[in-house]
Parts: C-alpha cells; structure tokens; sequence
C-alpha cells in the first residue's frame, strides 16, 4: 500500500489486531508508534518489527500529532476521534490490500460460528478460503495469502473505523442489545452494524436476518441485491427452512433445496447453517457442495461445547453467551432440566428476557460476578438462586444441585473482564474445574 509510506501512523493497543497492524503498517514504509497504557510485562511486545517505536503505560499520545490512527476495536472512539486526520481499523486495512473478494459477517449472536461455516462450505465447493477478523487469525494476517475468498467476522467496533471497506456479500444476523455500555444506545448499537452495507454497489449482495426486526429494517439501507433469511415462510428472495432442508430462492427460477446435514445441536445452529449457505448461495457457489463441507463442521471452543458428563450430569460450556439473547438461546437449546451458572460484567442490558425460559428450564442458578445481584433480583421467585464467589466455586456448587439427567450449563449473559481476560479464558476455567471433577469421581 503506497498510501501508507512515509506516514506517521499511531497503533492504539498492542494485543493481537494492534501487533497485527503495527507489523502491517511498518512493513509498508509507516513511521509507526505503536501505545499501550497497560505496563510492557502485560504484553507481547516483543512480536513487533525492530523499527515500530513504542509506548507502553503511559497516556495514549495526542491523535493530531499523526497522519493515521489505527485504534484496536477494544479503543473507544472518545479516546482518538476529536484530533485524529484519518482513521483506519484493521478491517478497513485489509479491505484496501486485499486482492480478492469478502464474505464479511456481523450480528449480535452466532457470528463466529457462520463465518467458520462459510469458511468451511467454500473450501468444499473448490475455493481457497480463509476465516479471519473477529474470529481466529487478524484480517490482516489474509493479505498475501493464497486465496480466491476471504471470509471475515467483523465487530460492531471494527465497522466503527472502516471508510470505503466493501463485501462482495456482506451478511447482517440477528440485532439485539448488546455492547451498549459502549455505544450508549441500542440505534447507536444498530447503527454501526449497519456500516458492512454502506459502501456496497448494486452487483453487491446483502443477506440479512429477516427474524430479527432490526435487522430487517436494514434491507431499506441497503445498496447492493437484499437476500432474505427465515427460519420458516418463503420469500420471493430469500433462504428458509423446510425442516432439515434449506431453501433457497430467486425471482424467477425454482427454489433450490438443500438438506442439510449438522453435527452442531440446537435450533439456533440450524439458522446459523441456513445463513452460511445462503451467504455462499449469494456468492455464486455450488451450495450442494458446499453442504458438505458445512456437515463436517464440528463446532467452535467455547459456544455450546459439551466438555463431560460426570455422574450423569452432561457440563456444557457457552462462555461466548457474553449477552443476554445468546444466554436465552442456550437455555433454550437444553432439552434437560439445568443448573444454570450465570454472571460477570454486564453491558448495560436488562435480563427480564431471560427469566421466562430460565423459569421453565432452571432447577437452580448458580451467580458469579458483579452482575450477580442483579441477576438474583431479575430470577427472584421464578428461579432458586445461589451465589458463588468464583467459577470454581461455582462449578461444585451447581454439580452439588444437579440431578442426573441434568445439564449445568455456563451461559453467563455477561462479559468475563470482571474476573477473566475474556470470554475464552472463563471457559478455559470452566472446563478445568469441570475435568476436576471427573478426577474426584475417579
């Protein structure tokens, strides 16, 4: 990129986008300065090229010192966007170094796993694909790699510093309230998932979740060709399930059925397959072929994972249900009765949607975290509740009131930073305690 030679670039936050990026930019002739307020001894600094000058623990530098800034997505825009020339995210650096074309993938709940569905189903319709972005590798970790596609999972952070980023099928999932301790509102919310649309032309595609309302009302923004999904009900454009099978139809021509075949369990997973194929569908890929590379897609870590069963008891780790409509959609997957293990930091969202199905599945809950007074008055008298001062703690206690048969279930409707690094981490924890359990049965 001969934009970027012999700019001054700023790098806010050195975790694995910011390294990502700094490395980018230096290696395209940037003068770079890559900060961190957080102490060297808490970072992998050293994976930076020798010429990226740093500063770490210390006050970000002042924005309008340089002729780019590129924010890592967990920088709120407050801390760059008053003095900042130009700001580029990772996204929008990788959009302009890219040679091919993007499948991007944003939504509240199920993202990560239909990007790695679209991922898979690609690869098995005879394409070079690659996942990357919000999930897995950085976006910019694609650029020069051997592909015919790159497959991206983009946040509501990321689409908030991307100027001319443009998907070849941009796909929209389900828009519920989440993040709002950092957009402020929930159109603020919408609104920045609604940024993978605006830079798409009319041979562009837009696949979006017609079940969702807010993300239905997108299809009015939209630029390029609009692809409807359903869980049921045809659409004269659009992908619905008939059952097991998806249906896929155009204006003109006879719908296109496609059974499909699922190693993921749970209603939700079904409509996360149903938008894969349709995104491959609308990217003009043999989708009977792309089925079965999307039946042999097993599941990511940390998102209805089955990790044992100990004494009768199935452990199940949805660490990712990080927001309310995820934590609903997992205790709404369990067939069995549940011990519940909820908490962490919450988003500045209400829990009352949860407290129907929690009353109908839960035989207890089981709270962590500093959202676990607030989840206690939202269960009062619907769900007996039971507080825990860590995950560990949390787990013992739920096996103690779980039955045989039962599923505990860790499904926190909460971000993890309140007592883990992130989401991943909590359900590294989860799954250690859980294993110890399996050794005390030994």
């Amino acid at each position: 990129m001969e934009e970027l030679a012999g700019k001054h670039v700023l790098v806010l936050g050195l975790g694995v986008t910011g390294r990502s990026a700094a490395n980018f930019c230096a290696a395209r002739g940037a003068r770079v300065i890559a900060a961190d307020e957080r102490d060297a001894a808490d970072l992998d600094s050293d994976e930076l090229d020798a010429a990226i000058a740093t500063q770490l623990g210390a006050p970000f530098p002042d924005a309008a010192d340089f002729d780019l800034v590129v924010p890592s997505p967990g920088v709120p825009p407050q801390r760059y966007r008053a003095g900042a020339r130009r700001v580029w995210g990772d996204v929008e650096l990788a959009y302009r170094a890219l040679a091919v074309p993007i499948v991007a993938v944003t939504g509240t709940n199920g993202k990560s796993t239909v990007t790695r569905l679209v991922e898979a189903g690609l690869c098995a319709a005879g394409l070079r694909a690659r996942a990357a972005g919000n999930v897995g590798d950085a976006a910019l970790e694609l650029v020069g790699a051997p592909l015919d596609v790159a497959v991206l999972e983009v946040s509501s952070f990321q689409l908030e510093t991307i100027e001319t980023f443009r998907p070849r099928v941009a796909v929209v999932l389900n828009i519920t309230p989440d993040h709002l301790d950092r957009h402020g509102s929930f159109d603020a919310y919408r609104d920045a998932k609604a940024r993978i649309l605006e830079n798409q032309q009319p041979d562009d595609v837009a696949v979006l979740d017609f079940e969702s309302a807010a993300t239905r009302e997108l299809a009015a923004r939209a630029r390029g060709r609009v692809v409807g999904l359903r869980s049921h009900g045809a659409l004269e454009e659009g992908a619905w399930l008939d059952g097991d099978t998806a249906v896929l139809a155009a204006p003109g021509a006879a719908p296109l059925r496609v059974e499909l075949q699922l190693q993921l369990a749970g209603r939700h997973n079904r409509e996360n397959a149903l938008a894969a194929l349709a995104a491959i569908w609308a990217f003009g890929c043999d989708v009977e072929r792309a089925a079965t590379g999307i039946a042999t897609f097993t599941g990511l870590p940390h998102r209805m994972e089955r990790i044992a069963r100990v004494a009768g008891v199935s452990y199940v780790n949805d660490s990712k249900a990080t927001n309310p409509a995820a934590a609903l959609r997992a205790l709404e997957s369990c067939q069995a009765p549940v011990v519940w293990i909820a908490g962490g930091r919450g988003k500045g969202l209400a829990f009352d949607s949860l407290t129907d199905s929690a009353a109908r599945r839960a035989r207890a809950a089981v709270l962590i975290g500093e959202s676990a007074d607030t989840l206690k008055d939202a269960l009062a008298g619907r769900v007996p509740t039971h507080a825990a001062t860590c995950l560990d703690a949390a787990v013992r206690t739920a096996a103690e009131l779980a039955r045989p048969g039962d599923v505990v279930l860790l499904a926190p409707a909460c971000a993890s930073q309140d007592q883990f690094r992130d989401f991943a981490a909590r359900g590294e924890c989860f799954r250690a305690a859980v294993h110890a359990l399996e050794e005390n049965q030994g």
